[in-house]
């Protein structure tokens, strides 16, 4: 480690007096030390120095403001300390330097003996240069250990427990959804700060990209550093260490991400074998096969759901790498919930639990239908209600199901279709003809067709002649290019109507 004012002063051979004491920075690590006597050496400093002088820059006769300013540019930078050098230009330390460092709380130490500078420098910069090595040393073993650990069956677990040997730190990891997904083989992660970090680690997957984040603790800082590619976030990995990592340590960790994102992304090529034995499932299911998926999918994932099932199908141009990734931890947690599997353009979902499925769905903001439930046998008459579901889907109503449809008969499917616009759009000839009968003209229709066209009990709720109203219903015809001498006329009429609004007399 590099070595510190306090450590300097208990070096008998440097023969350092402190006069001023500013405990916390006694102990910092010294960066490097400079000499100079120039009345401003902070262009050529930085925060960690220590700084040597004769003094010259504060001969008698340098007025007590000036010494002021100067150790005020010294703490404003962060120097450490001052070693002021008597015996040389000084044969005392001056009242006013001792005074304003004491006030601003700077270390001052004496040099006494005419103790070369040079001495003090190269003693700390060979100990820089020694712990530079040995932490080079230290990261090229760790790099190593890291190589062989990744070669091992359980490369991830390995290389996880390795960092966290190397570090004396506790090392989590979470999955694409953040559920954690390894407990620390040793230090544990302080319960205090599981909910922070696993708030952390949603926000920094929510984003869809990689990324990290950085937790301040009390005890230490926590790490935080996505796994996997663009768009397809495999998990996040959690690092709490004591204290800030030094740049060794930042590698170690970097190297840990790395080989991890590698073992993630290998598993890709067998989820695409997965997905394409599910499709495979699938059409066994399609075609009746029920037992022989049945035996398949035990063998494979476990039981599938249990009957009835729901299938939604969603568009697979819509769905994200992610979600893939999602369905597939969670059928592998929750086998007996969730059935998935890709058919051409489709991505079909097929569940016991009428909750799973759209929550799921919705989190990615993907539109969907499902059919009614039914058994397995039936699979095939599912998917054409998911289909003419989905077909009804829109932002407004992203999950549509085929059961909700049929309860509200074949006008509740016409309404959700758009029904309301074509009607308008049929008797726009006549309401924006600028008529001032038009309105009346739609009555008389709407009350002829409630009456099942007949003409003298429609004519007498009308209060008109049978006459008056055949000439009411000629204009309608006219004006909306009709016959409704013909059944095919009058029902389209009739929606018309009853989607637009115009309701008839009773």
């Amino acid at each position: 480690m590099p070595t510190t004012i306090r450590e300097l002063l208990r070096d008998d051979r440097f023969r350092l007096r402190l006069v001023v004491e500013a405990p916390v920075l006694l102990d910092e690590p010294i960066v490097w030390v400079h000499s100079s006597d120039l009345p401003d050496p902070t262009p050529w400093l930085e925060a960690g120095h220590l700084l040597l002088t004769d003094g010259d820059q504060m001969r008698p006769g340098v007025l007590a403001e000036s010494i002021d300013a100067y150790v005020a540019r010294l703490r404003e930078k962060g120097i450490l300390g001052l070693g002021f050098a008597t015996g040389i230009i000084h044969d005392a330390l001056p009242a006013a330097l001792v005074a304003a460092c004491e006030a601003q709380g700077l270390p001052l130490f004496e040099v006494a003996d005419r103790t070369p500078f040079m001495a003090i420098i190269r003693h700390v910069a060979d100990i820089s240069a020694r712990d530079s090595r040995e932490r080079l040393e230290w990261s090229l073993a760790a790099q190593r250990s890291l190589a062989r650990a990744a070669l091992r069956p359980d490369g991830l677990q390995a290389i996880l427990r390795e960092l966290e040997n190397r570090l004396g730190c506790w090392v989590a990891l979470y999955d694409g959804l953040g559920d954690r997904v390894r407990a620390s083989a040793g230090i544990t992660m302080p319960e205090e700060l599981r909910g922070e970090v696993e708030d952390a680690v949603r926000l920094v997957l929510s984003r869809g990209t990689r990324s990290g984040a950085r937790l301040s603790a009390a005890d230490g800082e926590v790490t935080l550093q996505t796994l996997g590619q663009r768009d397809n976030l495999r998990g996040v990995l959690a690092v709490g260490t004591r204290a800030p990592l030094d740049p060794a340590g930042n590698d170690l960790v970097a190297s840990v991400i790395a080989l991890a994102s590698i073992s993630l992304e290998q598993s890709r090529s067998i989820e695409a074998a997965r997905l394409d034995l599910r499709t495979g499932l699938l059409e066994l299911l399609l075609a009746g096969s029920t037992e022989v998926a049945q035996r398949t999918a035990r063998r494979l994932w476990g039981r599938l759901p249990p009957e009835p099932v729901r299938l939604s199908v969603t568009p697979m141009a819509d769905v994200p790498v992610a979600f893939l990734t999602e369905l597939e931890l969670f059928a592998e947690r929750n086998g007996a919930r969730l059935f998935f599997a890709q058919r051409d353009e489709e991505l079909i979902l097929v569940a016991h639990d009428d909750e799973v499925v759209p929550g799921m769905l919705g989190r990615h903001r993907l539109l969907a239908g499902a059919s009614a439930p039914v058994e397995w046998r039936e699979l095939g008459r599912a998917l054409g209600e998911g289909r003419r579901s989905l077909g009804l889907a829109s932002p407004d109503r992203p999950f549509v199901r085929f059961d909700d449809m049929s309860s509200a008969g074949m006008f509740g499917l016409l309404e959700r279709a758009g029904a309301t616009e074509v009607a308008r759009r049929t008797l726009e000839p006549l309401t924006a003809s600028g008529r001032p009968d038009a309105q009346l003209l739609l009555v008389s229709a709407a009350t002829w067709l409630h009456f099942n066209g007949g003409w003298d009990p429609a004519a007498r709720r009308l209060q008109v002649h049978r006459h008056t109203l055949r000439a009411r219903l000629t204009l309608v015809e006219q004006a909306l290019s009709l016959d409704l001498s013909r059944f095919g006329d009058r029902a389209e009429l009739w929606a018309a109507l009853r989607f637009g609004g115009v309701e008839p007399l009773v």
